[in-house]
């Protein structure tokens, strides 16, 4: 293992009315200040008793439409590591394919079926 869920973070068109619908569903707290997010217009969260779910804005996001997988499902997922090398080597050896490294605290890779996720410096 080299690392823990962090998250699963949504893309949508209206970030803090995503979060309110699912706060609805599940209970929870919609943005909670505190790290390691940063909230604004464009991120909301939502910490619930199952974890957390953020929800980030996609301005031209296109709504999945089930099954229709021409508008398949759309979300990634954030992996929190203590060292972001020696987890991102991991991502490579087990065969994840590096899309974005261009930031300090995360990196976003591919997983062998090309889903996206992030390793993230926790």
């Amino acid at each position: 293992m080299i690392g823990r869920l962090q998250c699963v973070v949504v893309d949508c068109p209206e970030p803090r009315g995503l979060a309110e619908f699912y706060r609805g569903l599940l209970g929870g707290e919609v943005d909670r200040p505190g790290q390691p997010w940063e909230l604004n217009d464009d991120w909301s969260t939502l910490h619930h008793p199952g974890g957390v779910l953020c929800f980030q804005r996609a301005h031209d996001h296109v709504a999945p439409e089930w099954p229709d997988p021409a508008k398949p499902q759309q979300f990634h997922l954030d992996i929190a590591v203590e060292d972001l090398d020696a987890g991102s080597a991991e991502v490579l050896r087990l065969g994840g394919v590096l899309l974005d490294d261009s930031e300090t605290y995360w990196r976003v890779f591919a997983d062998p079926a090309g889903h996206p996720f992030c390793l993230v410096w926790e």
